[in-house]
């Protein structure tokens, strides 16, 4: 096994690195530690704000070479790299400015001279995915820098040089050695660091198997874990809401990021049979216009998925869900050019024995519901073992959030595809895992809470 880039536009292998050695994983934890005990953990919490700060400034600066490696490594579309390099800068400004005050010491109402204060409690891992090459590690780094603890971060074997990338932004911004440390190493080395008492906290951004495996070892070892794992996303649209605006927000949820994020619009159900034909018909003529293609050209709004391994796993899914009776409405074959490329598609007739109905589909490939109301809506959203996202349409917003209220998610969107930001919480609840990210809720996760209490003469 070795970290590989591998431009999935072409399927050219461009360079490859070496794992690390044992010895060599194992003393990037110690000096980690040494760092955490002896040095940054002292440092004024403003100091460590304004580290992270300049490495917003820094990755401002260098914006396309930064998008550069997205795209040569997981072949994210240019503008949407934009647009991912934008929200990475904003939200290590986010902690940068607000850090300081969400860990600031606190006194509890009604209870004299008691105060609680935040404090880090150490090595933090950080074990992360391709889609997002560095969104997925500033919603761990820029919290847990400022918090105080230090990050040992595994990133996915095929964005090597997205990962040796972010590891030099928070050198160039001047936190030391040992504060941000990128491995290259496999999972029985990452078994290993779980394992060791030095590593207070272990966090995943990954599938149910990892989830599962990460969370089962951290247990033993008495540590915190937050997982983000898969997702299933609903949008219910109902019958109030305006069909233009929704199939346009049904676009974008799922094909950005060619469809491969969490939290992209996986499933459609409309309620009412004949607005469910209407906005079918309009949802085919629109994935029939999409172009894919080349991930630098401007008019491409689908690239190539992330490697051949991803577009074997879609086409399996669609194989195993026409086989179980389903309807291919648009799309659903491997786009005949060099790289690799999967036609927009839409898959409908979709029962509870097929087995798409249970999975998540990791790309362009949307799932299609049509119900004869909203009661069936909801239990159809809920039928999944996942909780992360999900979304409702509707011109009635007051009656969107009494709807919401009925959803199994960590999040509801109401009539957008998504908002990411800074100050949004982002996780799940079931089979989508625990904890959250971003917001005052992120730079929670990883800190003793200490309670300090003065008797009173």
């Amino acid at each position: 096994m070795s970290f590989q880039t591998i431009n999935p536009a072409t399927g050219e292998l461009v360079q490859e690195f070496p794992l690390q050695s044992d010895t060599e994983v194992l003393a990037a934890l110690d000096k980690a530690d040494t760092l955490y005990r002896e040095d940054w953990k002292f440092r004024p919490v403003a100091e460590r704000a304004r580290i992270v700060g300049r490495a917003a400034e820094i990755l401002r600066a260098k914006r396309d070479e930064y998008v550069g490696y997205l795209t040569l490594e997981m072949g994210k579309v240019t503008r949407f790299g934009h647009a991912e390099v934008d929200l990475v800068a904003d939200i290590l400004d986010y902690y940068a400015q607000h850090g300081p005050e969400f860990l600031a010491e606190r006194s509890l109402p009604g209870e004299p001279g008691a105060t609680l204060v935040t404090e880090p409690i150490g090595v933090i891992l950080a074990i992360e995915p391709w889609n997002f090459p560095y969104y997925q590690l500033a919603r761990v780094a820029a919290a847990q820098l400022v918090a105080g603890n230090v990050v040992l971060v595994k990133h996915a074997e095929s964005v090597p040089q997205c990962a040796l990338a972010f590891a030099r932004l928070f050198a160039e911004a001047g936190a030391p050695a040992g504060a941000y440390t990128n491995l290259f190493c496999d999972i029985e080395q990452i078994g290993t660091l779980v394992d060791d008492f030095r590593v207070r906290g272990v966090t995943l951004t990954g599938s149910e198997r990892a989830g599962t495996s990460v969370g089962e070892r951290a247990g033993r070892n008495l540590k915190k874990a937050v997982l983000e794992l898969g997702g299933s996303d609903p949008a219910l649209i109902l019958p109030g809401a305006p069909l233009d605006h929704a199939v346009e927000q049904v676009v974008m949820g799922r094909t950005f990021n060619s469809g491969q994020g969490c939290v992209n619009i996986k499933r459609v159900i409309v309620v009412g049979r004949e607005r469910g034909a209407e906005m079918l018909a309009a949802l085919t003529e629109r994935f029939a216009a999409i172009q894919v293609g080349d991930p630098t050209e401007e008019a491409t709004l689908i690239g190539p998925l992330a490697s051949e391994r991803a577009l074997d796993g879609l086409l399996r899914q669609i194989e195993e869900a026409k086989a179980a009776g389903a309807r291919i409405v648009r799309g659903g074959n491997r786009i005949d050019r060099a790289g690799c490329y999967l036609e927009p598609t839409i898959i409908t007739g979709l029962g509870e024995h097929n087995p798409l109905f249970h999975e998540e589909a990791f790309g362009p490939v949307l799932s299609y519901y049509v119900v004869d109301s909203e009661e069936e809506a909801i239990r159809l959203a809920n039928a999944t073992r996942f909780g992360l996202g999900s979304y409702v349409f509707d011109a009635d917003v007051a009656h969107a959030r009494q709807v919401a209220t009925r959803l199994e998610a960590g999040m509801v969107y109401i009539n957008s595809c998504f908002a990411d930001s800074p100050g949004l919480p982002f996780g799940g609840v079931k089979n989508s895992g625990f904890g959250r990210e971003l917001a005052e809720l992120g730079i929670g996760e990883f800190v003793n809470r200490k309670l300090v209490r003065v008797a009173l003469a």
